[in-house]
């Protein structure tokens, strides 16, 4: 008997939303401004209603990065995480305005100093609260930053983003403290019941699915194994994982209960279709905690959540399909090679590395290549070289009819790009290039 196929939010569902929600707090701060040119009255309305954006802005963001399996099935987690980085930045800027706006407001209003006026409004306990959070939330936008985040440790920088919910707190303490809301017993129970529901849709689906799913299906890892110099497969067996509805694509966030590696939870893909009560992974070692893989004991219990992602057969339009994979980005690709639907020649995988060693999964796509007799090509060379085997011309001459083909890719960030930009040159529509792309 099928299983139900699992309810997805696509992207522009998602917006609308968030637009919606946008407009509302405006009518709001509408509906409450008061209608003056004073200067002091001028400054505090623009306060207002930066200060009301950036909380919700700041409810959107915990809501994006809840791992609402609807929205990340439907959306897409690298989107989902595009957006929440662009939002982030507007959140920042917002939180700032809105401290300054407010400083300006309160001190042209009582005719002192902007010093004097800001030791004042810090002697306010929301006032100090939102003054922490926004700290708060800024050493996350500083870790965050392309410059910085290439610097600091993958561990590290989670950490340092597990503040952002003690700043969203102290950001929701001073909001009923604010005129905005406070001013009405309806509006603050709506503002209330809002943070309280992305509340629990993250406690619900960031700490509670992962335990159930463990406790339910009994998650332990089954056999470890190397691929090649620094990549490991891990297999994890259980039961009933075909309840989990796992499609070839798509990832789960992974946490393996054992000392030195039990706190990090870290997105890996399928690299083969659930088979057998077993999920496997392959790895390759980018950081302390990836390294540490490769030492997992047989037995290990697993939490992990999901399936998440949206790289899978749904998004198929075209009866050709091109799996184009970089470096360890072979795995959810190696998975689709497999159950993607398709006759002899409607399937291509081009897998890019730097030399043969590189190659992860070699005799499985191979195996798979002559069973359903589909194309495999292997696009080895420096990325420095003369010749780029992902130039326009170059996929052309392999597929010449690449651009009636979907083409679903995964590599590292760089890699990505360039084969994104070479296939729309080669004319294949940006809207039938299916990507996840992940950096850590």
């Amino acid at each position: 008997m099928a299983l139900d196929v699992p309810p997805r939010l696509t992207p522009r569902t998602v917006r609308t939303g968030i637009v919606a929600g946008l407009g509302a707090v405006c009518v709001l701060w509408g509906a409450q401004a008061e209608p003056s040119f004073r200067l002091d009255v001028l400054l505090a309305s623009g306060a207002h209603l930066s200060g009301l954006l950036a909380g919700y802005g700041v409810l959107v963001m915990l809501f994006l990065m809840a791992r609402v399996p609807a929205v990340e099935h439907g959306v897409g987690a690298d989107l989902l995480a595009r957006w929440h980085a662009r939002g982030g930045r507007y959140v920042l800027t917002l939180c700032a305005g809105h401290g300054l706006l407010a400083l300006c407001g309160y001190a042209a209003h009582g005719g002192a100093d902007l010093f004097t006026a800001g030791a004042e409004l810090l002697g306010y306990g929301g006032v100090l609260a939102a003054a922490l959070g926004t700290l708060l939330l800024a050493a996350v936008g500083i870790t965050s930053a392309r410059s910085v985040r290439g610097k600091v440790r993958h561990e590290t920088w989670r950490a340092v983003h597990l503040l952002t919910y003690l700043g969203a707190a102290l950001a929701f303490v001073h909001q009923l403290a604010g005129p905005d809301v406070a001013g009405s017993p309806v509006v603050v129970w709506v503002w209330a019941m809002m943070h309280a529901s992305v509340a629990v849709l993250l406690v619900w689906y960031r700490a509670v699915v992962p335990v159930r799913q463990a406790l339910r299906h009994s998650l332990r890892v089954s056999e470890v194994r190397d691929e090649a110099p620094g990549v490991v497969s891990v297999v994890v067996q259980g039961i009933g994982l075909d309840e989990l509805r796992a499609e070839a694509g798509q990832f789960f966030r992974w946490r393996f209960l054992q000392r030195r590696v039990w706190h990090t939870a870290l997105p890996f893909s399928l690299s083969a279709p659930v088979k057998d009560d077993t999920l496997r992974i392959t790895v390759k070692a980018a950081g302390d905690h990836t390294r540490r893989l490769r030492r997992l004991r047989v037995g290990t219990r697993v939490l992990a959540t999901g399936p998440f992602g949206a790289m899978t057969a749904h998004r198929r339009t075209r009866r050709k399909v091109l799996l184009l994979a970089g470096g360890v980005g072979i795995t959810p690709m190696r998975a689709l090679f497999e159950t993607l639907p398709g006759g002899p020649g409607e399937l291509t995988l081009l897998y890019r590395a730097n030399n043969a060693g590189q190659l992860v999964l070699r005799a499985e796509l191979e195996e798979i290549a002559r069973v359903r007799d589909a194309g495999l090509h292997f696009l080895l060379g420096s990325s420095a070289a003369a010749y780029d085997p992902l130039a326009p011309r170059a996929l052309r001459a392999l597929l010449p009819d690449l651009a009636e083909h979907d083409v679903y890719l995964c590599g590292p960030p760089g890699m990505a790009d360039a084969a994104t930009a070479s296939l729309v040159r080669a004319g294949v529509p940006a809207s039938r290039i299916h990507a996840e792309v992940f950096s850590f």
